[in-house]
């Protein structure tokens, strides 16, 4: 008999630390069959010249946060985030009502089994009400330093200091309904993905 058409997917949002590996291991739900969205992806098309986020930016910092040719300048922005907890609230209070529509309305419209958001402040901003189940990657923080500094090509101190600026790996599991630990290479991150995909695609029939 052919599958009944799926109405709502089940919705999982997947969250992780700076360096934890949650875009590799939404690279993983993919491949196992899941939807995917990362919201980065979302953010950064939405913050193109003219773009919601765009405006939305520009009307909380006027042209201090633009380069030469009128685009946003993402470098500095990231730096003003790390660097002050109020400019990171005054940032986030500007860019996240259009990112989280555009999340929302392709929820809507998705009609696979399981649909997985990466979502990298999910429960800072309080977001885990959009899902019907979270999932933490999480890895130790020797790891996650050396990621953030290969990945970036930035120094210790500044990673660290990039580590701190986020909520700590330990109080975010006490509040994901999944965590995933990334420390033993990605054929064993993929491997256990594979597992839970297996398992929420159960769950969504």
């Amino acid at each position: 008999m052919p599958e009944r058409p799926i109405q709502r997917p089940l919705r999982v949002g997947l969250t992780g630390g700076i360096g934890a590996g949650k875009s590799e291991a939404l690279r993983a739900f993919s491949r196992a069959g899941a939807w995917t969205l990362p919201l980065d992806e979302v953010s950064r098309r939405l913050s193109r010249r003219g773009g919601p986020v765009y405006r939305a930016i520009f009307r909380a910092f006027g042209r201090g946060v633009l380069r030469a040719d009128g685009s946003l300048d993402r470098v500095k922005l990231a730096s003003m985030a790390f660097s002050s907890p109020a400019l990171r609230r005054r940032l986030d209070r500007a860019a996240h009502p259009p990112i989280l529509r555009e999340m929302r309305r392709r929820l809507r419209a998705c009609r696979r089994p399981v649909a997985v958001v990466d979502v990298p402040l999910l429960f800072e901003a309080g977001l885990a009400g959009d899902f019907d189940a979270t999932v933490l990657v999480s890895a130790p923080k020797r790891l996650r330093l050396g990621r953030v500094m290969r990945r970036d090509g930035v120094p210790a101190a500044t990673a660290r200091a990039r580590l701190r600026s986020q909520w700590p790996q330990e109080r975010k599991e006490r509040l994901a309904d999944v965590v995933v630990r990334n420390q033993g290479g990605l054929d064993a991150l993929r491997r256990r993905v594979k597992e839970y995909q297996q398992a929420f695609r159960l769950l969504s029939t």
